[in-house]
């Protein structure tokens, strides 16, 4: 199981209509057909009934929606903190080297004060 798979999923869940969720994903409509017909073999059950005008989810993509959900919540969180830390960390190494390059008095190896 893979995260695109769920987000597949969930984009599916929401379009119900296999063109629109690809669109919604940014994907070719086969390669969202085909992680969503993966991730049912990993699981081992279908999670979507499939008639030609229709889509609709299974009592078993019901039962785990929510679970893929709280997923990807948390997928996205802690992307976000991830971006959060880096950029934190990033802006530490900058404002190091600024301390280090600047100097109150112009001569080198002194520190400036602030």
């Amino acid at each position: 199981m893979e995260m695109h798979q769920i987000r597949y999923f969930l984009a599916l869940c929401q379009e119900l209509n296999f063109t629109r969720a690809a669109k919604r994903c940014h994907v070719a409509q086969p390669s969202l057909t085909n992680a969503v017909k993966r991730l049912e073999r990993a699981l081992g059950a279908a999670l979507f009934e499939r008639r030609p005008n229709s889509t609709r989810l299974t009592a078993f993509g019901q039962a785990l929606r929510p679970h893929f959900e709280l997923l990807d919540q948390c997928a996205n969180k802690a992307r976000r903190e991830a971006e959060r830390f880096l950029g934190r960390a990033r802006a530490k190494r900058r404002l190091a080297r600024a301390a280090r390059g600047s100097t109150s008095s112009g001569k080198s190896g002194e520190r400036a004060s602030c």
